[in-house]
């Protein structure tokens, strides 16, 4: 499998709600950095960290939070996909609708990193809030 090939199959395990599939390409000492400002920021290092700190924490806060891939890049051994952020806060009701960039970097066969780019001030409005 091409790197392009395993990010593929990372976002066709998110669209069907596939964790596991989700967290294969990790290894354990993959850095996955959320961006500064966004809810979740930090970097976290491995699967569990990453299960933990990211999706577990979205699935407890947001109801229908999505990814869509717009485009796929292919440069080697880093592959840029660029999309869009949708998802209903839990506890405020409020909707919200965000771009990002996923940076994935390769090292051989593995990725070595990840690093989101993300207009997060629309995902931090959606959660802090009050519906009028």
């Amino acid at each position: 499998m091409s790197n392009v090939d395993v990010i593929r199959a990372h976002y066709a395990a998110s669209d069907r709600g596939d964790l596991p599939g989700m967290l294969a390409p990790l290894g354990p000492q993959t850095k996955w950095t959320e961006a500064a400002g966004f809810p979740y920021a930090g970097t976290y290092t491995g699967p569990g960290e990453v299960r933990e700190h990211v999706f577990e924490a979205i699935g407890r806060d947001w109801d229908g939070y999505r990814f869509t891939l717009a485009d796929l890049l292919d440069a080697g051994d880093t592959v840029v996909g660029v999309g869009t952020y949708t998802g209903t806060h839990r506890r405020t009701g409020r909707s919200f609708t965000a771009r990002v960039a996923h940076l994935w970097r390769f090292g051989g066969q593995s990725v070595v990193s990840f690093e989101q780019i993300v207009d997060s001030a629309p995902v931090v409005a959606a959660a802090t809030q009050e519906n009028s």
